[in-house]
């Protein structure tokens, strides 16, 4: 017995060939999208909010464009949340697909803190040469097995080629310099990227191994140039110095809190009292003040001399304050409190009837310093020896924020580094590295795989390819010359953008992360090979809205 009908009126289905193609041409489309960013010449996208105030955002960053889609494909949807859900942990790729929450590459850039747009832009190619190969009627199972055998060839050439410095202290400091640099190089802070390498060396090199880049702060201040931005040791808070308050506190012991200090003025809007007369909300008013006062004795009596507070301090527990010789700071943002309960051993307190239960902070000097036309509080001297600060400086917001993600990725880029300290070289090399070994795996192996291994080694060539095309060389010719340096034994040749040619990875100072490298090729293989098993596409029908009248 025949169903005529499985799904409801508005539901579609798109089955076979028509469902295969529409995911090939969904996830290369958004390959497509990203790859003009590739490289040291890469491209910026403007991005338009369609919310209020209609907010613009400038970059060339892949996971800020991909976050900022909405995409209406399926195909595309699950290749981005892929990418959001890769983690690379020694070594190995765990894979877990959440469909609803796709949070655009934000695993893969905070996990790895680079290599986005590559994943991306190889994950594109992949499905492109898939295309031809389901085209010329091999299955795609048969597809998925040879990129498998070719990954995992890839991967154990790169393996034979790294180099770990870890030992030697001064050359595993010049070798995290390169990787900064090249990261930097596609960067708005290319320019000036020996001096922002220099500065997040310097903050990676204080966490001493650790990944916990909370104690690394980041303040944006408008004004001056980019090179004008430093490295300041300890933690600074964006917030001013009340009027009649000490300026200046030594072997300063910190409360951190986030409590009402605001309640000694019966607030209009908030109560509803009824009195007989004008003396009557007197002795409510006297009353609230009392209860503040006794809080503010009951603050003062932790011993304290610095109180910073993530609510508002009103004038009256100021004065208090004052009065007692602590310094009150007032609406310290949750960021903000919760990293300097962090950096200077402290925790956040909401209560103050039990002074020995409640942890304080501790640092050897508080200050009021100024940056730019801003004044802002010091601490430095604090507990934990990592906390560092670096305080951008930009013509505008807009750089500002485009810096901070650039710096972001080398933060991230180099405290993965430190722990797997293996490097690789840059430019083009590792791809055309692999493109050989995997090359050589293709012609060995017989049957339909060996096509499979082929296409995946012509996507490998696609990202020298793209670099190339991004900086308008002809990367035709260019490509041709690396294969052939490739052929001779032990070269380090890759794409040099700056002169137009082959150049040299090593002579230039041209290194990657290997971490980055391995994340990049397999995070890129299964996402093409998730998309790759897709032979049907369902769309529910959208849920109607009830009648209620």
């Amino acid at each position: 017995m025949a169903i005529d009908k499985l799904l409801k009126d508005d539901a579609t289905e798109e089955k076979g060939e028509r469902a295969r193609m529409a995911s090939f041409v969904g996830a290369m489309a958004i390959a497509d999208l990203v790859k003009t960013t590739l490289g040291p010449k890469g491209m910026d996208k403007i991005l338009q909010s369609s919310g209020r105030g209609h907010s613009v955002t400038v970059t060339n960053d892949g996971a800020t464009i991909l976050k900022s889609l909405h995409i209406d494909n399926p195909a595309a949807k699950v290749l981005v949340g892929i990418l959001t859900v890769v983690v690379t942990v020694d070594g190995a790729a765990w894979l877990h697909v959440d469909y609803n929450k796709y949070d655009i590459s934000k695993v893969q850039d905070d996990e790895v803190g680079d290599g986005t747009t590559s994943v991306v832009v190889l994950a594109g190619e992949l499905l492109r040469e898939a295309e031809k190969l389901v085209a010329a009627k091999i299955h795609p199972m048969t597809i998925i097995s040879g990129y498998r055998m070719a990954a995992e060839c890839a991967r154990n050439a790169l393996l034979q080629k790294v180099m770990d410095n870890k030992e030697d202290a001064e050359k595993f400091k010049s070798d995290l310099m390169k990787i900064a640099m090249t990261t930097l190089s596609s960067k708005i802070l290319s320019q000036d990227k020996e001096h922002f390498a220099k500065l997040a060396v310097d903050a990676v090199m204080r966490l001493k191994g650790s990944t916990n880049l909370e104690s690394i702060q980041i303040i944006k201040k408008p004004g001056g140039s980019l090179k004008d931005s430093f490295l300041d040791e300890g933690f600074i808070l964006d917030k001013k110095i009340g009027i009649g308050q000490p300026k200046r506190i030594e072997d300063a012991k910190i409360l951190v809190a986030n409590t009402a200090m605001d309640t000694d003025k019966v607030k209009i809007y908030g109560a509803r009292v009824r009195v007989d007369s004008m003396s009557r909300v007197a002795q409510i008013e006297g009353a609230e003040k009392e209860k503040m006062r006794e809080k503010v004795q009951k603050i003062i009596g932790h011993g304290i001399n610095c109180f910073v507070n993530r609510q508002l301090i009103y004038n009256f527990p100021e004065e208090l304050f004052a009065d007692a010789g602590v310094l009150a700071i007032e609406h310290a943002d949750f960021d903000g409190i919760e990293r300097l309960a962090l950096v200077t051993g402290g925790e956040i307190a909401s209560t103050f009837d039990n002074p020995e239960s409640v942890k304080l902070g501790h640092c050897k000097l508080i200050e009021e310093i100024m940056i730019g036309e801003d004044k802002l509080i010091h601490f430095s001297g604090v507990e934990m020896g990592q906390a560092c600060t670096i305080v951008l400086r930009g013509a505008s917001f807009h750089v500002l924020d485009e810096a901070e993600r650039s710096l972001h990725d080398a933060l991230c880029v180099l405290s993965q580094t430190v722990i797997d300290s293996r490097v690789l070289l840059g430019g083009g090399w590792p791809e055309m590295v692999m493109a050989k070994d995997v090359d050589e795996l293709a012609r060995r192996t017989p049957g339909k795989k060996s096509h499979a291994i082929d296409a995946f080694s012509r996507a490998l060539i696609s990202i020298p390819t793209t670099i190339a095309d991004n900086a308008g060389l002809d990367s035709a010719e260019l490509i041709a010359k690396l294969r052939a340096e490739h052929h001779k034994e032990g070269s380090h040749a890759g794409i040099d953008v700056i002169s137009g040619s082959v150049g040299d990875m090593a002579e230039l100072g041209i290194s990657e992360a290997f971490k980055v490298k391995q994340a990049v090729l397999l995070s890129a293989t299964e996402a093409a090979e998730m998309i790759l098993r897709v032979d049907e596409i369902i769309t529910c029908a959208p849920r109607k809205r009830e009648d209620r009248m």
